[in-house]
Formats: structure tokens, sequence, C-alpha cells
């Protein structure tokens, strides 16, 4: 531990934040060991006790934006959807000329929806916040039982964290708060989320801060790391002082999210409701001045035209989407262990058609097996091994990696079987590790610096990893380099892996090792591993091309050794790569973005990339159109999650990736990535069906209506039916919430194009709209003899009760499938839609008919009613297996093909049902 320098000015508040304790008000800042004082803390950690009674008092380590939301809150921040806020100032309107029926409705309406709306979002807050819990980040504190006792480390959730808490930092840890570092070993963070500067900062260890710093921002002071930051390298050792709200990250952002922003999947939404938002503003006038010029009608048609307005509303809209996805999250996590941490990230899932991954414990094992090992000649040389293992073991118990490098355990398990038989050869046990450089993606190579009891005065350094890296740092000229690249390049064309090998003897010393060191050694030579397919990749391969999901492997290895292995797994259907699916990063670097987009399209393998060629090629694919999902679990991956529609690791991934990420799987396996597909597409399908019957069915009644108030002497439905007709088939939607969509909206991904999607409520609104026009009709015929009140009321109660069973049909055979489809369309949708022709038939014979202006019908107006019913259903059923042939080619072989499938494979999943 650094000696602390003795106590100097007063501490008072914290360079974190300006509002804790850490820096002081004039001078060059705190010593350390002033730090520690302020904070009543020290080296060993704070006592077990202390630590819970600070956290009484100062609540737990948690931004603002994740601490839970009070209900009144949460009701009012749901008055802040498009259409609520819309039926909200239509229903003030009606209040403000007086129709309080109309106004008491609507306002109704809105409560009916706040209130469902707010309940789902606390049950799926909820619901995800237990799920987070099972991923939740976790820091290393120091800390002690009793003063006495000695300090130990354990892991604890960083919400439990308190100023004070003595912590260690180590490659991939997320810095859990602000803090001030005491002792640091080559440690990097990278301050992105704060800077916005994506280039690695060296942090160290300062008894007392540098005077020529005093006065330049704490991100840019040497011992100071922040929350929101993430360790790329090294290791050190920091005292909390300032957590939660208290942060520099939470005062920088105010509680706001810095996630990517609205996904493919919500923009079409977005743009499809402000369209009919644009249309139902545009209602109300047009009903008014069409009345008032065919009609001579004034202000009394208001309410009608407002009730008008609201019947092209979906409601429920956002309880739809919210317990869709809430309900699909929580079967995902209990059916395969997937955990979804951003609800709407079901949208994107659904809609994934590029995933993006590496190859490395997702295509093949997550250990290579060692295939031999060549000095610079190619000839068998167990010297390389054994050099390579010297740096291998001292990397892994030196560097404090949060997990062992599966090349470094290949490399020291053919070690062990590799026994030096001559004194004169390398036996790895015989050297003393000093220090280690760890590996990281910029370097692309790792160092350990050892020394042998019996050479006292030397050490050396012994350095293993990228081909190109490694002799960038021998002494070697171009032609021997080119010789050597040119050897394996050669090797690796066969698929295998390669690990350079150098060393260099240099005088021992006892300040630190650095980067710069790494230069003149000494090429020993190469390590060949090779890599063992998964068992699962190739099905899971297949599988998700069937899904329509195309994938593309970004890997730093060498581009023969990644196309090997992508070959072998069948990545492309002719069992080949050509030249032009596999790009290497240098080709990338000489590419415009422009450029790059029509690459990436047709390109397979990404070799020899770094974090940053990954995050661009992301990039490049969503410019063109696609929705990305991409997997990684480490450090050099973190720009590739944040570029992603979705970020996925798996579980056992560093804790700066599972914080990045949106989705965590279980393990790395793409058959759990196909199972979160389905999951998505399952709630992003659901959503779909019920915005078409929805919007479909409300555009044909109210184009139904308006025509009908032109063409009748009186008002075609009160305003208050018209509300009381919404808010039952608003009801009943909510089954599409628990619907199990057809097999053909599982194939392919899950995209709401708004030309199609406006094209489908068109088509299927006017037809609608005939159905309704075509009760008129049956109307005049059975009730040519009623007149005056008496005759307007039945043509109410009839024309309500068309509509509801009208719609009741819809929400049946409109729904995307064919016959097999509809015989497992979900018990919910079919109790549902026979409820809302139950009240279609029966209220108009009730009191409440009655009190809203509706009488009984003769029954001749049924058996009428029928037949109109009929030819609607014909109708339908031949409109929509047309728009199924020309736009859905696939559902019904996916019916036939893959629906018994399904149906089996959910049953496993979820024997009581969706």
């Amino acid at each position: 531990m650094t000696p602390f320098p003795s106590a100097g000015p007063s501490v008072t508040a914290a360079p974190g934040g300006d509002r804790t304790s850490a820096a002081p008000a004039s001078g060059t800042g705190p010593t350390a060991l002033q730090t520690l004082r302020a904070l009543d803390s020290g080296p060993r950690g704070l006592l077990e006790a202390e630590a819970e009674a600070r956290l009484g008092r100062t609540g737990g380590n948690v931004p603002p934006a994740r601490r839970p939301v009070p209900w009144p809150r949460r009701f009012a921040r749901s008055l802040r959807d498009p259409f609520t806020s819309v039926l909200l100032c239509l229903g003030l309107v009606s209040a403000l000329v007086s129709a309080w029926g109309t106004a008491c409705v609507i306002l109704a309406l809105v409560g009916v929806s706040c209130l469902l709306r707010s309940a789902e979002e606390h049950r799926a807050d909820r619901s995800s916040a237990a799920l987070r819990e099972l991923v939740a980040t976790t820091a290393t504190v120091v800390r002690r039982v009793s003063d006495d006792a000695p300090p130990h480390e354990r892991e604890v959730p960083v919400d439990d964290l308190v100023p004070g808490d003595v912590i260690r930092l180590r490659p991939g840890d997320l810095v859990p708060a602000d803090v001030r570092l005491l002792r640091g070993d080559g440690l990097t963070v990278h301050q992105s989320a704060l800077t916005g500067e994506s280039a690695p900062v060296a942090k160290r260890a300062l008894d007392v801060p540098d005077p020529a710093l005093s006065g330049s921002e704490p991100l840019a002071q040497p011992e100071w790391c922040f929350q929101g930051s993430s360790v790329t390298s090294g290791s050190g050792t920091a005292v909390i002082v300032a957590t939660g709200g208290e942060t520099r990250f939470a005062a920088a952002h105010d509680g706001r999210s810095g996630h990517r922003g609205a996904s493919a999947f919500d923009r079409s939404v977005q743009g499809i409701s402000w369209t009919l938002i644009r249309f139902m503003l545009l209602t109300p006038p047009l009903v008014l001045m069409a009345n008032a010029a065919l009609r001579g009608r004034g202000l009394e048609t208001l309410p009608f035209a407002v009730a008008v307005a609201v019947g092209l509303t979906p409601e429920m809209l956002p309880v739809i989407v919210t317990t869709t996805l809430a309900r699909g999250a929580a079967r995902l996590a209990r059916t395969s262990g997937v955990i979804v941490k951003r609800l709407p990230a079901l949208h994107d899932l659904g809609a994934v058609d590029v995933l993006c991954l590496d190859k490395t414990g997702t295509l093949t094992e997550d250990r290579p097996v060692v295939a031999g090992a060549t000095d610079g000649t190619d000839r068998s040389d167990p010297d390389v091994l054994r050099w390579a293992a010297v740096s291998a073991l001292w990397t892994l118990q030196l560097a404090e990696l949060p997990a062992a490098d599966a090349l470094d355990e290949a490399v020291l398990d053919a070690a062990e079987e590799c026994v030096p038989r001559t004194p004169g050869e390398v036996d790895p046990e015989a050297y003393e590790g000093v220090a280690v450089l760890p590996f990281d993606p910029v370097r692309r190579v790792a160092t350990a610096v050892v020394r042998r009891p019996d050479r006292l005065g030397v050490h050396t350094l012994v350095t293993k990893g990228a081909v190109e890296a490694v002799l960038d740092r021998c002494a070697v000229d171009r032609d021997e380099r080119d010789r050597l690249l040119a050897l394996a390049d050669r090797k690796a064309e066969t698929g295998l892996r390669l690990v350079a090998v150098a060393r260099a003897d240099r005088p021992a010393r006892a300040g630190a090792y650095t980067p710069a060191d790494e230069r003149g050694l000494t090429f020993l030579g190469l390590v060949e591993l090779r890599d063992v397919p998964a068992p699962s990749a190739a099905g899971a391969l297949e599988v998700l091309a069937r899904r329509g999901v195309g994938v593309k492997v970004l890997t730093g290895d060498h581009p023969g050794t990644a196309a090997r292995v992508c070959a072998e797994l069948g990545l492309r259907p002719e069992g080949r790569l050509g030249p032009d699916d596999v790009v290497t990063a240098e080709l990338v670097d000489t590419l415009s973005d422009t450029e790059l987009v029509r690459v990436a399209e047709r390109a397979t393998v990404f070799a020899r990339c770094t974090p940053e060629h990954k995050a661009r090629i992301v990039s490049a694919l969503r410019s063109g159109g696609h929705t990305t999902g991409f997997l990684g679990d480490g450090v050099n991956d973190l720009p590739a999650l944040h570029a992603a529609d979705v970020g996925i690791c798996p579980r056992n991934a560093v804790d700066v990736a599972r914080e990045a990420a949106d989705v965590v799987l279980a393990e790395k396996d793409l058959t759990a990535i196909d199972h979160a597909v389905l999951a998505g597409r399952r709630s992003s399908g659901n959503i779909a069906t019920y915005l078409r019957i929805t919007l479909s069915s409300n555009l044909g009644n109210v184009i139904a209506m308006l025509t009908a108030g032109l063409m009748l002497p009186f008002l075609p439905m009160l305003p208050a039916q018209v509300l009381v007709q919404n808010l039952c088939f608003d009801a009943a939607q909510l089954a599409f919430a628990f619907d199990r969509p057809a097999a053909s909206v599982l194939r392919r991904p899950t995209v709401l194009r708004p030309r199609d999607f406006l094209r489908f409520i068109t088509g299927f609104g006017l037809l609608n709209a005939a159905a309704d026009l075509a009760t008129f009709g049956v109307l005049a015929l059975a009730l040519h003899h009623a007149s005056g009140d008496s005759g307007e009321a039945a043509f109410h109660a009839g024309w309500f009760t068309e509509n509801l069973l009208t719609q009741a049909l819809v929400m049946i055979l409109l729904r995307t499938g064919r016959t097999a489809a509809e015989r497992r369309a979900g018990g919910p949708l079919r109790t549902a839609a026979a409820g809302l022709a139950a009240v279609g038939v029966a209220l108009p014979l009730t009191p409440l008919g009655q009190l809203l202006g509706m009488s009984a019908l003769p029954p001749l107006y049924y058996v009428l009613l029928g037949s109109v019913l009929g030819l609607y259903a014909a109708g339908l059923t031949a409109a929509r297996r047309r728009y199924e042939r020309r736009h859905l080619p696939d559902a019904g072989r996916a019916e036939e093909g893959e629906g018994e499938a399904e149906r089996a494979r959910e049953g496993k999943e979820d024997p009581v049902g969706p």
C-alpha cells in the first residue's frame, strides 16, 4: 500500500459533483490520507456494521433514474402518451360546449387507459427489477468484521456500496461510484459516457495531487475515477467518495437514459400514430363543416364529431404494449433463462434480421486446442510452447483478470504434457513473476516480466499475441518480417489460430514496466491452436437462417481461420466463402461510411477487427436498413454493444458488458438467441396484429359514420353510444396481449412498414365500411314501419349491434395465419370476441340500452343482419387470403411445415399456455 503523507488542508467538497466530500476549498486538492480521514475510513476498509449504518443514512448506490417511480407520478406520466393527450383535449372540448355525457365518457376512457397502463408499468418495472437482480453488477469490496479483525474481500451488489468503502478494480469492471485511487497498476479506464472520448485514459494513484493539474477538470486528474467509466486494463484499489445521486454521472445525466434511442419498430409505430393523430385532429372540423353545409346543423354536432375522432384512437396501445412485453420477458426468463433488462428490446429482437458475433465461444468451443509449436523456420520447437506457458502462467496470476483467458489455459494444458528433458530446456516453473502487462484489444499482446533465481540482476520479458503485433516489437528487418508474416498466413489459411512468442533479457529494475518496454524483442516462434466447432452451432445457424436472421462474424482472428470455421459450420449455403464474403479490417479502414454499407451487406466475415471496427460495421448495417443484434462478452465488445439495436451478452460476461447489454443469456449459445428472437416476434407480432385489426375496424366505422351522418336526417349514432361501443371494443382488445401468434409470424423479422401498414388498414377499413353501409339497407327494410324517436332509437340499436358483431368477426378472421393458425387462435381471443358479440346483441335489450337511447329490434332485422355478416365474413376471408398470397407467400408453408413443431416446442416450454 502506498504510504500516505501527513494531513494537509481541510477537506470540504468532492470533485465528482461539488456536493460530497473529497477536495479542499483551496490549494492543490486533498492528499490520499486527507480523503480517507474525511470519509472516516482507512486502507483496511470499513467495518461491516459501519457500512450497514451508512447505507441506512445515505441510501443505496442507485442512480436517480432507477429509483422507484411513485404511483401518482407514473399516472401523470401516462398522460403524456400522444393518443391519451389527444383524448384528454377532446374531452375538454366536449366539456366546454356542455356536452357533459360525451366529456364524461371520454374522461372515463382516459382514466381507465391511464390506470391500466400505470398498473401494467408497475408490474413490468417490478418484474424487470427482479430479473435485473439475477445479473446485478457487483463490486469487490474490502471490509472488516471488527476493529482487530483482518480485512477481507468479498463481492457485494453495487447498490450496497457507501462512501468510505475500499474497493478493488479489475479489467472489465464498471467503476461503481466516484472513487479516489489508493493504488494502481497499469490502470486504464474508458470515460466515454462522461467525456465522449473513445480512447482509454491512464489512471494512477497519487499521494499528493499534481500541482500542474490543480486547475484542470477533475476527469483529467489521474487519481480520480468516476461512475460511468469502465476498466479496460490493469488493476487498482480505490476509496469511494460519492454514491447514487451525488456522483458526477448522476449530476451530468440528471436521470436521463443514455441508450441508443428509438428502435426501427418504435419509429414505425410512432410514424403510424402521428399519422392517425393528424387525421383525428382534422375529423371534428370536417364533420362540422360537412353537416353545416349539407344539413344546416351547427355546434350541436360537435359531440358527435368528437366521438367520431375518439373512435379512431387505439387507446389500449400503451397497455397492450406494456402487457405484451412484460409477459414475453417473464416467459423468456422462465423457459430459457434469458433476461431482458430493457422491455422495449423485445420489439427489437422481433425485428432483428442481422446478428453480429465473435466466433470464439459461440461458433466454437470456449477453449481451443494446441496443435503444435514451431520456430521461425517452421520446425517443431517445444521451447516456443514453454516460453508461451511462462507468459500465460504469470499473466493469469498477476493480472487479476475477471476470468481466465482461454488461450492461456490451452497453452498451460499443452505445456504440462511437454516436460523438459534436458537441463538446457525451458522450465516454466523455474521462473518467478515480477510484473505483467495484460492483453488489451489495442496493443493485441500480453507481456509477462519474470526472473530466474539463478540469474540475479536480469529480468526476462516474454511477449505473446497477434503475429503482426509481436513482429512490430521484434528486432527483425523488413525481409524477415515479410517472410514470417507469409509463413503465418499460410498456416492461418489452413484454419489454425496463431500466437506469436518473443522475449528479451533486460537489466533488472525496481520501476514499473510499461508498453514502451515491449521493443527490441527476439522472435521465438508460433504456437498453433485449432478451434473446435461448438456442437450446437451448425444447427442453430440453420434455424436462424430459416428465421430470416443473417449472421455476420466480427473477429480479431486471421481471415483464413475465421473463414474455415464458418465454412465448416455451413454459414454459407454453398458450403464455402468466396473472396467477397471475407473482409479484413485493413479494407474497412479504406472505405467511406457509404461504401462500408454496401460491403457489410454482402460480406459474412470481418477479420482482424478492433473494437472500433466492430462498432463501425454494426452502425453501417443499421444505416443500410437492417435491425441488428450484437453478441459480445468482453470489454472490447462495448462499443459494438452500444452501436447495435439490441446488445446481447452471456451471464458470465464482464460487468461492463452486462451493464451495457439489453439482453442477458444464461449461456453464450446461439440456441438461446433463437429462443429470444422467437419471444420478441411473439410480442411484436401480437402488437402488430392488434394495431392492424383495431385500426382497420375503427377506420371502417369512422368512414361509415361520416357517410351516414351526411345521408340521414338524424345522427347515425349518439355520441355516448359511439363512446360506449368504443369502450367495449377496447376491453375486448386486451385479449391480444395473451394471444399466441401463428407460426408464419415467427418465421421472419417483425417489421412494420408504415406504407404497407396504412395500405392494409385502408383496404380492410373500406371493406368494414361497406358492411356498415349494407346494414343501412337492412335497417331500412326492417324498420320501414317505424318513425320518429322510436325509429331513431331502433336504428341506433341496430347499428350498435352490427358494429360490435363485425368487430368480433374482425378479431378472429383478420388474425394473421391460415386455417391451422385459426384452430390455434388463443382461448382468450375467442372468449373476448364472444363476449363482445354478446354485449352487442344483449345491450340494446337492457335498461342500460334504453338509457343510452336504444330500443329493441324486430326479429326480421337479425335474420337480414345474419346474411350481411355472412357475406362480410366471406369477403373478409377472401381479402385476407389474397393479402397473404401477395405479402406473405410463405405463410401456408410456414403453417404446415412449422406449426406442429412450434406447438410441440412451445408446449414443452410452457404447458399452461402463453
